[in-house]
C-alpha cells in the first residue's frame, strides 16, 4: 500500500460514516492525517469512525451538514476549522445511488442523486478552496464511476451516471482553474466495490474492488510526489469494458 505522508494534515472525507467513505477516512488516518468525519444522518456512527481515527494517534472531529445546501456547506467547514484548521485534503464521496428505470424514478429522487453528487462536489470544493489557494497547497479528490468518462449511460440509474460524468468534467476543470496554486484535483473511479448495493453476474477478476483498491489509488494522488498529476482519473475497475459485445 502507497504510503503518502499526511502528517498534520487536515482531511474531510464527506460521507465517511460508513461505507467507502469510512474506509478512506481511515485510510488517511493511517497516513498521519488529522481527520474530520462528515455525516448527514449517521450521527452514532460517525463517533465510532472518530473514534477509531484516534487509536491511530491523530486528531479526529465529527461534523454533520447537508453537502447539498450551501449554508450547511459553509458550517461544516467553519466546524472544522475550529477543531482541526483549514482543510487540506478534501474527498468529495457523498453521492446517492438509486437503480431503477429513470421513468420509475419519483422527481425528488432523481434530485437527491444529482444533487448529492455533483452539486456536492461543487459546493464543497468551491469552499475549502480559498484556504488553499492562501496556503499554495492542497489536494482534491473526487469519486466518479467506471466508465463515465466515456459516457457511459443506461436507462437503470441515468442520473448516477449522468451526475458523475459531469463530475469528471469538473474534475478536469478544476484542475485546470487550481494549476498555479499548488493544488491537485483528481478523481477515482471504482466500479462494482465490496459493499456495492448490486452485483453483476460477471465481475472482471472475478471480484468486486476491495475497500483497499479504492483507498489505494487515492492515496496515489495524496503522494507528495504526484504533484504534477492533476485533471486525471484512475478507473478502479479490474480492466471492466462494459462496451464489449
Amino acid at each position: 500500500m502507497i504510503e503518502p505522508d499526511l502528517s498534520d494534515r487536515v482531511a474531510l472525507v464527506t460521507g465517511s460514516a460508513t461505507g467507502v467513505g469510512h474506509e478512506i477516512l481511515l485510510s488517511l488516518a493511517d497516513c498521519g492525517a488529522n481527520v474530520a468525519v462528515h455525516y448527514h444522518t449517521s450521527e452514532a456512527e460517525a463517533e465510532v469512525v472518530a473514534d477509531r481515527a484516534r487509536e491511530r494517534g491523530v486528531r479526529a472531529t465529527t461534523v454533520a451538514g447537508d453537502v447539498t445546501s450551501p449554508s450547511e456547506v459553509e458550517d461544516l467547514l467553519d466546524a472544522v476549522e475550529a477543531d482541526l484548521g483549514h482543510v487540506e485534503v478534501l474527498v468529495n464521496n457523498v453521492g446517492a445511488f438509486a437503480p431503477e428505470h429513470w421513468s420509475d424514478l419519483s422527481y425528488d429522487t432523481w434530485r437527491t442523486v444529482m444533487e448529492t453528487n455533483l452539486d456536492g462536489t461543487y459546493l464543497c470544493s468551491r469552499e475549502v478552496l480559498p484556504a488553499m489557494r492562501d496556503a499554495g497547497w492542497g489536494r482534491i479528490v473526487n469519486v466518479g464511476y467506471a466508465s463515465a468518462d466515456r459516457g457511459l449511460v443506461s436507462p437503470k440509474n441515468f442520473p448516477y451516471f449522468a451526475a458523475k460524468t459531469g463530475v469528471l468534467m469538473f474534475t478536469r476543470m478544476l484542475a485546470a482553474d487550481t494549476q498555479d496554486d499548488g493544488i491537485t484535483v483528481n478523481a477515482v473511479s471504482p466500479y462494482v466495490v465490496e459493499n456495492s448495493e448490486e452485483f453483476p453476474d460477471d465481475l472482471p477478476r472475478d471480484r468486486p474492488a476491495q475497500f483497499e483498491d479504492v483507498t489505494q489509488a487515492v492515496r496515489f494522488f495524496l503522494e507528495e510526489d504526484s504533484d504534477y498529476l492533476s485533471g486525471q482519473n484512475v478507473a478502479v475497475d479490474g480492466g471492466w469494458l462494459p462496451e464489449t459485445v
